[in-house]
C-alpha cells in the first residue's frame, strides 16, 4: 500500500479502529482481574523500606493495615490511562502494519520491533501525564515504611492534575518520560515475540487456540518484563514525584538521575534490589498480557466475522 490514498486508508480504516478498541478492551478486562498484583508491585517499587516478600504475603499485609478496598485503590485512573494507552499503541502499531507490511509473509521480527518502538514513543508522549497522575492516586492513603514519603491529598483525577500543575509545574506531568521512552522496548520486544510466535504457530493456516494465544502472550511478556524491569522501577519512583533530583535538567539531567537511582538501589540492596517486586510484576503483567491477547484476538475475530457478513449482505 503506497501513496496518499494508501496512507489515508492506513490511518483511517475500520480494521485499525477495531484493533485499537479490542486492544483497549482486552487490557481493561485483564487489568481489572489482576489489579491487586499491580498494587503489590507498586508498593515494593516505591516504598524502599517495605521488605520484599512473597506476593500473597504483601497483599495480606496491605489488606490487614489498610482494608480490602485498598487493593483496588487507584483503579479508575489506572484503567482510564491503560485504556487510552493501549488504544493509542494498538492504533499506531496496526496503522504502521497496514502501511509497511503488504502481506502476512512480509512480516519480519525486525519490522515488528521497529513498529513497536515507534508506537511506544507515540504512546509515551501522549499518555505520560495520565500515568503520573494514576501513580500518585494509587499511593494515596498507603501506609509507607519509608518515613521520607509523605501523603498527598487529591480528590480525584482532575484535582490531581490541577494540584500538580499549580504546585509543581506542568513539566512534572512528564516526569519519567526518559525512562518511559527507554521502556518502549518492553512492548516492542513483547509484540515482536508475540507476532513471531503467532506466525509460527499459525503456519500453513493452522487455527491457533485461545490456550495457545494465552501461552504465547505470557512468554512474550515475561521475556520483555525481565529485560526491562530495573527501568520500570526507576519509572515508578519518578512518577511518584518524591525523589530529590540531582544535576542538570533536560536530557542529560534526566539520564544522570536515572543512573543515580539505579546505583543508589544497588548500593542499598545489591544488584537484586533492581528486581525488587519482580515476582509481583511478573505475575501481574504476564497474566494480564496473556489474558489481554486472548480477549483482543477474540474481539477482533468476532468483529471481523460480523463485518464480513455485513459486507456479503450489502453485495
Amino acid at each position: 500500500m503506497s501513496g496518499k490514498g494508501g496512507s489515508a486508508a492506513g490511518l483511517l480504516s475500520y480494521e485499525t479502529l477495531v484493533h485499537a478498541v479490542a486492544g483497549a478492551m482486552g487490557s481493561v478486562t485483564a487489568m481489572t482481574i489482576f489489579f491487586p498484583l499491580d498494587t503489590a508491585k507498586s508498593r515494593l517499587q516505591v516504598d524502599e523500606k517495605r521488605m520484599s516478600a512473597s506476593t500473597p504475603f504483601i497483599l495480606a499485609e496491605i489488606v490487614k493495615e489498610e482494608g480490602l478496598e485498598s487493593l483496588y485503590r487507584g483503579w479508575l485512573p489506572v484503567i482510564s490511562s491503560l485504556c487510552c494507552s493501549n488504544f493509542v499503541y494498538f492504533y499506531t502499531f496496526n496503522t504502521l502494519k497496514r502501511l509497511l507490511v503488504s502481506g502476512p509473509d512480509k512480516s519480519r521480527p525486525s519490522k515488528d520491533l521497529l513498529m513497536g518502538v515507534i508506537s511506544g514513543v507515540v504512546n509515551v508522549i501522549l499518555t505520560t501525564p495520565m500515568w503520573v497522575v494514576n501513580t500518585r492516586l494509587k499511593m494515596q492513603g498507603a501506609k509507607f515504611r519509608n518515613e521520607d514519603l509523605h501523603q498527598t491529598q487529591y480528590r480525584g483525577i482532575f484535582d490531581a492534575f490541577s494540584q500538580i500543575i499549580a504546585n509543581e509545574g506542568v513539566g512534572t506531568l512528564w516526569n519519567s518520560t526518559l525512562p518511559s521512552l527507554m521502556l518502549v522496548f518492553n512492548p516492542a520486544v513483547q509484540f515482536m515475540l508475540y507476532e513471531a510466535m503467532k506466525r509460527k504457530a499459525g503456519k500453513g493456516g493452522v487455527r491457533i487456540s485461545s490456550a495457545e494465544i494465552f501461552v504465547i502472550g505470557a512468554i512474550a511478556k515475561a521475556v520483555a518484563t525481565t529485560l526491562t524491569y530495573p527501568l520500570q522501577t526507576v519509572q515508578a519512583i519518578l512518577r511518584f514525584g518524591q525523589y530529590k533530583s540531582h544535576g542538570r535538567g533536560g536530557f542529560i539531567g534526566g539520564l544522570s538521575n536515572i543512573l543515580l537511582l539505579l546505583t543508589d538501589r544497588i548500593k542499598s540492596y545489591g544488584v537484586l534490589g533492581l528486581y525488587k517486586g519482580l515476582e509481583a510484576k511478573l505475575l501481574q503483567t504476564v497474566l494480564t498480557a496473556a489474558l489481554m491477547f486472548v480477549v483482543y484476538e477474540k474481539i477482533t475475530a468476532v468483529t471481523f466475522r460480523i463485518m464480513g457478513l455485513n459486507r456479503k449482505l450489502k453485495q
